[in-house]
């Protein structure tokens, strides 16, 4: 299985709101553990599973959130564009 998590659940930085989130990055460590592919994409994102101190248990850590989506819906990406063109 292949489980990509792009953006949180709501407010992390706010204690109060951050549960669903950390809910979230637990359960995707889990599903790492029992050997699913786990892509966290976007900063926030990012942020959230570091500040949950999970982000050592995800397969894959992107910043790029936007592009990674954009990448998985078949777009050309000019800066891989370049790449290949190179």
């Amino acid at each position: 299985k292949t489980i990509i998590w792009n953006g949180p659940m709501g407010v992390f930085e706010m204690e109060k709101f951050a549960a669903g989130t950390f809910d979230v990055a637990k359960a995707l460590a889990e599903c790492t553990k029992n050997g699913a592919i786990t892509i966290i994409g976007g900063g926030d994102s990012v942020a959230a599973v570091e500040k949950a101190g999970l982000a050592d248990q995800m397969s894959h850590i992107s910043t790029g959130g936007g592009a990674s989506l954009e990448l998985l819906e078949g777009l050309v990406l000019p800066g891989v564009a370049a790449l290949n063109d190179a």
